[in-house]
């Protein structure tokens, strides 16, 4: 059992690669999305609110495919490795724009106004005022993200990417079809998962506790 986790072991790099590279990609790439949803051109809000449901509503394993085995036939060359942080960035991307978008509902009315009233201007008014409250208030939201992230990524084992699952898969061939390597996974996953979701209560816990003052 120990050399079966070992060698599950082997794979964890990958999984976090995967998972915080995808996750620091849709951190990025949300910020002119959320910004579209909030415009006053109703194109842009349009353009942006469509992109966010078709990448929500596509499962992960089927974006993962389109890109791997349709952009990276021929379109472009990529590795799996880099199609799995791609998909993993594609999907983040829709799901923290609309993080980000509870971020900016959940700030008390009148901000903005008050702020240009007081002589700032938009872009100042976003940047100093705005954004350092969404991203507070969404941590958690974020958090509880990154978690299912991570669960997402057991996909990427099918373009060959040599995740945890890929090694859970070879132990199972190995030892006959078992479900034992697979459960060893499953800990495994659980085991990354649980700093995180600690990470999220205690700041969930925090911004609470400085709401009720």
């Amino acid at each position: 059992m120990i050399d079966l986790f070992l060698s599950l072991l082997q794979g964890v790099p990958t999984t976090l690669t995967v998972t915080l590279g995808g996750f620091a990609i849709g951190m990025v790439a949300a910020i002119p999305l959320v910004l579209m949803r909030r415009s006053r051109n109703v194109i842009l809000r349009l353009i942006a609110r469509a992109f966010v449901d078709v990448v929500r509503g596509v499962p992960p394993i089927v974006w993962l495919f389109i890109i791997f085995f349709g952009l990276g036939s021929g379109i472009i060359s990529m590795s799996p490795m880099q199609a799995a942080i791609i998909g993993a960035g594609l999907v983040s991307t829709g799901y923290l724009a609309e993080i980000y978008r509870g971020g900016f509902l959940a700030l008390p009315a009148g901000q903005e106004q008050a702020s240009v009233a007081l002589g700032m201007t938009r872009l100042d008014t976003l940047r100093d005022v705005l954004a350092p409250q969404v991203f507070r208030v969404s941590i958690p939201a974020m958090a509880t993200f990154l978690v299912s992230l991570l669960k997402d990524t057991t996909v990427v084992s099918t373009i060959g990417v040599r995740d945890i699952m890929m090694f859970a898969s070879q132990g199972a061939q190995a030892s006959g079809g078992g479900f034992g390597p697979f459960i060893a996974a499953a800990a495994l996953y659980i085991l990354l998962s649980i700093p995180v979701a600690l990470f999220s209560r205690i700041i969930e816990s925090r911004l609470r506790a400085r709401s009720s003052k």
